[in-house]
């Protein structure tokens, strides 16, 4: 009787154990999100709803565990997104440029490596391309995060069941610059179907045994939109994620794990644009949403974690006084990018015919400038300074950002809309402050309190019951 209630128990706690562990794991990284990106768009939302003071909590930020990571890497106090990446996605610092290797250059096995080993669907998909640096760490092992050819082979190679972005970058071009065959015939030859929007997906998923899903012909392959100036038809990171969900649940199988990053936190960031900025912070928690109702109906099964690679831009809530003005944010109707389109194609249609209130109009529309907001003089002889030497005297300095480069007066409009909402940046890089973190579900206490960004994958694996 005694050793029958001895294996009772044993069954009973083996079986603890197993309910305990995260069958299905998802892993967004927001690329360049820090703190308070999520502290600025939880007060916009809370303003722009009419609310004076307080928050409007999103979704991820709502999930009970948070904790904040430190995210340098191993040759630099401030990381790109290739070492951060590799941090994430590997438990290993490396050098900043370099995709899935460790200090010797030597390959590190991925978190998602070791769940395809455990036996689990995986899935890696982002709103930027797929051979984009923070993907291609989870599943390629180059020196340099340039490579992206060499990177897009190594996607093969991994041979996961499902990748999603907006397509390659270097699909017919080595690391020495040499063109070499399509990869897109290898990737068809190794079993993917290849789908070109999600209603090619949504036509072919049901037959395919692997996937890659990128946007229709024609479209980018550098990125999807950004979700402010995103038009009908236009591909999203939600869409993404509820195509991987339904691929990766297809038939049988012993769970999934898919890391889903939104990508251009950290381009719009880049630019100090807040408004593209915080949209695409609620667009990424669109995305979890997704995640979320899957966890709702598996929450004993279900991981689901959030973090950063680093933080872009050194934002700060508040330039001297007491008051936050996001609000103002909600006027602007475009990226800086693509306000830059827009002033590039005046000066094309019109030259030196163009008059400053041509320039007041389209800033009107498009920032909300004169109306509703309201201009200092300092501020709209900015704007005019640079009218007069861009358009009168035909002298355009554009301003050059890692993913952009802007007209002057959209550069300046930036920075007057700034001051509007009385945000402040650092830099038009990365900084090093912390990232954030936030789970939810099976094992997701282990996120607690304050550690490296390399814990994040050990932590995931142990949840998940992986090989480490």
């Amino acid at each position: 009787m005694k050793r029958f209630s001895s294996l009772l128990l044993l069954i009973l706690l083996v079986g603890a154990l197993q309910a305990q562990q995260a069958k299905y794991v998802f892993y967004f990284i927001g690329d360049g999100m820090g703190l308070n990106h999520v502290n600025a768009t939880e007060i916009y939302l809370s303003e722009a709803s009419g609310k004076r003071i307080g928050v409007e909590p999103l979704t991820f930020a709502s999930f009970p565990v948070t904790g904040v990571a430190t995210s340098f890497s191993l040759t630099n106090a401030i990381t790109d997104s290739a070492a951060g990446g590799t941090a994430l996605a590997t438990g290993h610092k490396t050098a900043n440029g370099a995709i899935g290797v460790d200090g010797d250059k030597q390959s590190v096995r991925s978190i998602a490596e070791c769940a395809k080993a455990a036996g689990r669907k995986v899935g890696v998909a982002t709103s930027v391309s797929i051979d984009h640096a923070t993907p291609a760490s989870f599943y390629a092992h180059q020196p340099k995060r340039s490579m992206n050819y060499e990177i897009a082979l190594d996607l093969i190679k991994a041979d996961f069941d499902f990748y999603a972005g907006s397509g390659f970058l270097k699909p017919t071009k080595n690391a020495d610059g040499e063109e070499v065959p399509s990869i897109f015939p290898m990737i068809e030859e190794a079993g993917y179907t290849i789908a070109r929007g999600t209603e090619a997906y949504a036509a072919t998923a049901a037959s395919a045994q692997k996937m890659v899903l990128m946007q229709s012909e024609g479209a980018s392959a550098d990125c999807l939109p950004f979700a402010i100036d995103r038009k009908e038809g236009d591909m999203t990171l939600r869409q993404i994620t509820e195509s991987a969900i339904d691929f990766l649940t297809k038939g049988r199988s012993k769970g999934f794990f898919l890391m889903v990053e939104g990508g251009k936190i950290d381009w719009s960031s880049h630019n100090n644009d807040a408004a593209t900025t915080l949209q695409e912070v609620i667009d990424f928690d669109e995305a979890i949403k997704v995640a979320y109702e899957f966890y709702k109906k598996h929450p004993r099964e279900t991981l689901i974690v959030i973090t950063a690679d680093h933080e872009t831009g050194g934002l700060g809530l508040g330039i001297g006084s007491y008051v936050l003005n996001l609000e103002a944010l909600k006027y602007q109707t475009c990226s800086q990018d693509e306000l830059s389109r827009a002033i590039t194609d005046l000066r094309r249609d019109k030259g030196r015919r163009t008059t400053w209130d041509d320039v007041k109009a389209l800033l009107s529309e498009k920032m909300g400038f004169w109306n509703p907001l309201r201009l200092t003089w300092d501020q709209e002889k900015r704007l005019r300074d640079d009218f007069e030497t861009s358009f009168v005297r035909n002298r355009v300095v554009f301003e050059e950002n890692l993913y952009s480069e802007l007209e002057p007066i959209a550069a300046t409009a930036g920075d007057v809309i700034n001051e509007i909402a009385r945000l402040g940046w650092t830099s038009t890089s990365h900084t090093a402050a912390y990232v954030p973190v936030f789970a939810i579900g099976a094992g997701a206490q282990a996120f607690t309190g304050h550690y490296d960004n390399t814990d994040i994958p050990k932590k995931i694996a142990r949840a998940a019951g992986y090989k480490w």
